[in-house]
């Protein structure tokens, strides 16, 4: 990873430069290695590979529409390597949210949104968030949970952006974003990079760091390409995406020690655990409420370097590399022990994707 923070005045280009050159060189690798580049980052992967001086033969389609999500260029690279077009991809993610660089602008599909007030992602979850309370008793105390319990492990983590505790009356008092989501319930803008090496199995045993395995993808586009039209609305893709997750592994809920879960707003968090089956549909809430069951030593450890609620909103990536570090058994303060079997997840709406990953 480049240092994460607000207002660094780094470009994107030469945070993903920083998390790039260290991901290889961590991989044992160079360079003239490298012959994939793949990205959903401000900073190109054209750009990348001209400023790395890299010689590729494969660069991932640049596009946030389609399955996967945030993930989907992870997944890219998996099938790239998988296929044998590439043995060593590089994947990245640069954000550059507060210092001038951020395109902004609105697709067509904000064209529907703007006449009712939706002017953000904020707007779109919220729905969803209130349809859940409404149909199950979710409640703004049991989102709270996720919330603190991310701000809890942030303060074992010397590279998040917000580390102060946070109590509930904290959060319940935040002001209002897009009722029923208050501050505390979206992420942290921040500026930063995370990059990874994908790499062909036969190469673990060169690798100088513990290889972790990608042991199943989960990805998902059905029914209507919007936020809008869904048959299990307030479910999202995350349901499809888990399934096929876990049709293509023998591992189940019960194998998973560590989860990595998106949470650009509290309530995708809670949208996941329920589609990956670690509590029953509508149950989310009450499986959150005791926060020991989330917390670093309980049975789910949730987000545990504080999630991009408070370590910062790399898009899906942190929680990847959170998930290689527990893996590994790098994680330091707030290493789950003997952590085996991650599962990571990304996206929000009816583009999300979710990898399980194996050490």
């Amino acid at each position: 990873m480049s240092p994460v923070g607000r207002r660094l005045g780094v470009s994107s280009l030469n945070l993903a430069i920083d998390a790039s050159l260290a991901a290889i060189a961590d991989a044992g690798l160079q360079v003239a290695d490298i012959d994939g580049i793949a990205t959903m980052g401000e900073a190109s992967s054209s750009d990348l590979k001209d400023a790395l001086g890299a010689n590729v033969s494969w660069i991932g389609t640049t596009g946030f529409h389609g399955s996967g999500g945030h993930l989907r260029y992870v997944i890219d690279a998996c099938m790239a390597v998988a296929t044998g077009l590439c043995k060593h991809v590089l994947v990245f993610r640069s954000v550059n949210m507060l210092s001038g660089e951020w395109p902004g602008g609105m697709t067509d599909e904000w064209a529907w949104y703007l006449p009712y007030h939706e002017y953000s992602a904020a707007s779109l979850v919220a729905r969803y968030a209130r349809r859940h309370m409404h149909l199950y008793g979710t409640t703004r105390e049991q989102l709270g949970s996720i919330a603190i319990t991310a701000r809890n492990h942030a303060m074992l983590n010397d590279a998040a952006v917000l580390r102060t505790p946070i109590t509930m009356e904290d959060y319940l008092t935040a002001r209002w974003i897009a009722e029923p989501l208050g501050l505390l319930d979206c992420d942290l803008p921040v500026d930063g990079a995370a990059a990874f090496v994908i790499s062909t199995a036969d190469y673990a045993h060169d690798c100088p760091q513990p290889a972790v395995r990608f042991e199943a993808v989960g990805c998902a586009l059905h029914g209507d390409s919007s936020w809008d039209y869904r048959d299990s609305y307030p479910a999202m893709s995350s349901t499809e995406a888990a399934a096929q997750v876990w049709s293509r592994t023998d591992l189940k809920p019960s194998d998973v020690d560590v989860a990595e879960i998106y949470d650009g707003f509290t309530f995708l968090t809670l949208t996941w655990l329920e589609a990956l089956g670690f509590c029953d549909v509508g149950e989310g809430g009450p499986f959150v409420s005791d926060p020991g069951r989330i917390a670093i030593g309980g049975p789910l450890p949730l987000n545990t370097y504080g999630g991009q609620l408070s370590a910062g909103r790399l898009h899906g990536y942190w929680v990847l590399h959170e998930a290689v570090q527990q893996l590994r058994g790098h994680a330091h303060a707030r290493q789950v022990q003997d952590a085996e079997v991650a599962v990571v997840t990304a996206g929000g709406g009816h583009r999300m994707g979710c990898l399980l990953l194996t050490r």
